[in-house]
């Protein structure tokens, strides 16, 4: 460590002014004895969050940017010294330590569990979806810490950033405004830079596209196969919201050549890039709850936009309610998140368990009229609610807001603007 340049660093830190830009939803809590761990793709807008997190006590937090060239030659051993540096420069301790792009620390893990155990600290790490994953983190720190999912901006998000205030009831123009972001939404997706950008927003999209292949996937992972790398990332983010498996994909795109093993194993490093997520089936039996077929999720809708060849709204619907379910795992730890399916191919798109109990059961659809709902939709709700004893049934429509009965159970219809808004 060069103790100039480490120096600098933190007399420029100390006195320069931050932006929090939009403010996020997400709550954590600040904790001396737990490490709290901000996982989320790239670009979503971590580093911002931090500033969020700062910006109450912003004289007693050191921020430490591992991409900062000052820290680059930081060892996990001299943290305890970057600390004491902080004291020298404002005369006083920090109560919060937040690492950003942590894993460019040699022996991160070390430095944060070192300081974790003097419990003076609150203590905060993120970094690039390529290093910092969930998994990783509950290896190297087990029990230690606390992890939080923060993807690009939710709908409400996105329209606090567009300076959009809705508050119900909304008046029929109103309705027309929102829906009409919302299809912007849906298109676009909620990265923050691509929401405030005007003119080149799909251009920023495919740089993401590209970045999420080269680092977080090919780079991170040393992969030799490129050409099998970008087959898989854009399969997943063209055939999103759908079901599928290895094997089929094995057999249809002709890739025998690579063998299952080496699918299954490119397949694992395109998920750990935290852009794909991959959806269990519902079963009451563990290993077929792990055992494929799954379905597919992007962490934002706007990534289509690089391969998409035709619109399907219902589609991207259900995307961002499976995000916005996500999201709400945040504040309800013991939720998980299912589709369930039958052998006769009828499904429900969301199975929502907590605890022993199935709490949930919605379908999404591209839906304006109640006629519009497809009755086989409503019929393999209503199965699903006989086979897990869960009588809270809801479909996700574009437009239509109602109540059905249906063979005594009763089926709410909502908008997905107001689910979104209200969720």
């Amino acid at each position: 460590m060069r103790l100039s340049l480490v120096k600098d660093y933190i007399v420029e830190w100390v006195r320069r002014d931050i932006a929090v830009g939009v403010y996020r939803e997400l709550k954590v809590p600040r904790r001396k004895d737990k490490i709290i761990s901000i996982i989320g793709p790239r670009r979503a807008g971590k580093t911002y969050y931090f500033y969020q997190l700062m910006k109450e006590r912003r004289e007693h937090s050191l921020y430490l940017n591992f991409e900062d060239l000052r820290l680059m030659d930081v060892d996990f051993r001299e943290i305890r010294d970057l600390v004491r540096i902080y004291v020298e420069v404002v005369g006083w301790e920090p109560s919060n330590v937040l690492f950003d792009e942590v894993q460019n620390l040699n022996g991160w893990e070390k430095a944060l569990r070192g300081l974790l155990d003097l419990q003076r600290y609150n203590i905060f790490a993120t970094g690039s979806s390529s290093k910092l994953l969930s998994r990783e983190v509950a290896t190297q720190l087990r029990g230690r810490t606390f992890s939080y999912i923060l993807l690009p901006f939710s709908f409400r998000e996105f329209l606090k950033a567009r300076n959009v205030t809705v508050s119900e009831p909304l008046t029929m123009d109103e309705a027309a405004r929102v829906k009409n972001l919302l299809r912007s939404y849906l298109e676009f997706g909620g990265f923050p830079e691509v929401v405030f950008e005007d003119a080149e927003k799909e251009r920023i999209l495919k740089e993401y596209s590209e970045m999420i292949l080269f680092r977080d996937i090919v780079e991170r992972h040393k992969l030799r196969n490129i050409s099998l790398a970008r087959f898989l990332l854009s399969f997943f983010i063209q055939n999103f919201s759908r079901e599928f498996s290895v094997n089929k994909v094995l057999k249809t795109a002709g890739l025998e050549s690579f063998g299952k093993n080496t699918l299954y194993s490119y397949v694992d490093r395109v998920q750990d890039s935290v852009a794909i997520f991959f959806l269990n089936r519902f079963s009451p039996r563990v290993y077929q709850r792990e055992s494929w077929p799954k379905k597919v999720y992007l962490c934002d809708t706007g990534l289509t936009k690089t391969v998409r060849f035709s619109e399907n709204v219902g589609k991207l619907m259900e995307n961002v309610v499976f995000l916005e379910l996500l999201r709400l795992m945040n504040r309800r730890p013991m939720l998980e998140i299912y589709y369930w399916k039958n052998s006769q191919q009828g499904e429900v798109d969301f199975l929502l368990k907590e605890g022993m109990n199935v709490k949930q059961l919605v379908q999404v659809t591209y839906a304006m009229e109640r006629d519009e709902v497809e009755k086989r939709e409503i019929k393999s709700l209503l199965e699903a609610s006989e086979k897990t004893n869960c009588n809270n049934l809801l479909v996700v429509t574009w437009d239509y807001e109602g109540e059905d009965k249906s063979d005594g159970k009763t089926v709410k219809f909502i908008p997905l603007w107001k689910w979104l808004l209200t969720t």
